[in-house]
């Protein structure tokens, strides 16, 4: 061997193991401080670079892993992966709906790879314009999309964006995703709440601990809903939140306080939605393309049928307002959120018995760390009020297990007792007119 090729022999080892060394420090298990944005390996310290959660969970990727930076831009990658297992007792049940009509109910009892989402994200230019791009897919809908936003953040006062984003009707769609109590959102969240569609919105801080968020949509949720079935009219929403104590809520605002606060961390928030709804398609087709707005029945809004035999509504007004409040405190977490929904102004092709619905109901979860870091145990529970007086009502607790004692791994399992199950469709955790036991058990992750 002479010294040139041992030389070379060298050097193609010393990169070797600076390479090794670099991806296996990427596979190490973090040691996450969320309050300060910081991650700590056992090589040393790497900044957080991932984008405020300005808009909401669904769009907002996780730390993820860079790809590439450079003084042009940058990718980075993420995904969030859950998969778990639904039982809805009893299995085969009759139940009536407002009009005292019969109909069945069939409970779910699957295992599902349930959701996924892959977030290529960065920056192009400047960092204050932003881009993100999500494969997003649901299997028990066999549903998979190609969306995203972006941004451009002028200074802390205002950030513009374009592109899918929350009609902010409640806080669950305002960023918590995927910190939620259990490995979805609570039947009262999930019953009158909007949805996600292409918009315009604009965000940022009035003053400090002060913050807001504008929306104009194209309607309530675009899910399903192509171009050429749009009408003229467009949703409009507006969230404003205070956070007096500490300025911050931890990790997204989301639920359970994993990073124990020792001090008293608070959050108050309202948000209002107003949107002239359409059902999307020909009155000839029953079922509407419109599956966003339910009645607390859980019947859809637009079906033919819904208000009164053989009558269809074609578009109404939706009009939602929340208030939410929040505190943590050295593991412990108590949420609740207060909801009250006007469906008006209906156009229908015959007479309805009614022409207006208001609905009124509340959610309230409590989380405690009974193992820092490790255990955490909670309460849910939901009512409301409603125009038919039905009053569907939840009940029920779980147990999440962090295992790498942060919030990229979660081992979650809940039970839930349902009165009249007043929110439907195979997203989450209910199915319309059930009343009984709900148990699951599920494992999510977020990179």
């Amino acid at each position: 061997m002479n010294l040139k090729s041992g030389l070379i022999r060298l050097l193609t080892l010393i990169a070797l193991t600076q390479v090794s060394e670099k991806s296996w420090s990427q596979n190490e298990t973090p040691q996450e401080d969320s309050l300060n944005k910081v991650i700590l390996f056992k090589r040393g310290i790497v900044k957080d670079t991932t984008y405020a959660n300005v808009a909401s969970g669904e769009f907002t990727p996780g730390k993820g892993f860079d790809i590439a930076r450079t003084k042009f831009g940058s990718l980075n990658i993420s995904i969030y992966a859950m998969a778990r297992y639904l039982n809805q007792m009893p299995g085969h049940q009759t139940w009536y709906d407002h009009l005292g009509r019969e109909k069945t109910f069939t409970g779910r009892n699957d295992f599902y790879w349930h959701r996924v989402m892959i977030w290529f994200s960065g920056w192009l230019g400047t960092p204050k314009f932003t881009y993100t791009a999500t494969v997003w897919t649901i299997m028990p809908t066999q549903q998979t999309l190609v969306y995203g936003n972006f941004q451009y953040k002028f200074n802390k006062h205002a950030r513009l964006g374009i592109g899918i984003a929350p009609n902010l009707s409640v806080r669950s769609m305002q960023g918590p995703f995927p910190f939620y109590s259990s490995t979805d959102r609570t039947m009262g969240e999930e019953s009158l709440r909007g949805g996600f569609t292409n918009g315009l919105f604009l965000s940022g801080e009035i003053v400090p601990k002060l913050n807001y968020t504008l929306m104009l949509g194209n309607n309530l949720s675009i899910l399903g809903i192509q171009a050429s079935k749009l009408t003229r009219d467009l949703s409009k929403s507006v969230s404003l939140w205070w956070m007096p104590t500490t300025g911050e809520f931890g990790p997204r605002g989301g639920m359970v306080d994993l990073e124990y606060h020792d001090k008293l961390a608070t959050r108050f928030g309202t948000s209002i939605v107003h949107s002239r709804e359409d059902r999307f398609n020909n009155i000839g087709e029953p079922s509407p393309d419109n599956t966003q707005v339910r009645m607390t029945d859980g019947l859809l809004f637009f079906e033919t049928g819904a208000l009164a035999d053989g009558v269809t509504v074609l578009n109404a007004d939706y009009d939602m307002a929340a208030v939410d409040l929040g505190f943590k405190y050295k593991g412990f977490n108590l949420q609740t959120e207060w909801y009250g929904r006007r469906l008006s102004k209906f156009n229908a092709d015959g007479p309805t018995p009614i022409n207006e619905i208001k609905d009124y109901g509340y959610s309230l979860q409590i989380n405690y760390m009974a193992i820092p870091r490790t255990l955490n145990i909670y309460l849910i529970n939901s009512y409301f009020w409603d125009q038919f007086k039905r009053h569907p009502s939840e009940i029920g607790g779980g147990v999440n297990i962090y295992p790498i004692k942060n919030r990229s791994w979660r081992l979650n399992g809940q039970v839930d007792y349902i009165h009249k199950s007043s929110a439907g469709g195979t997203f989450g955790l209910y199915t319309a007119g059930q009343t009984g036991t709900t148990v699951t058990f599920g494992v999510d992750v977020l990179l």
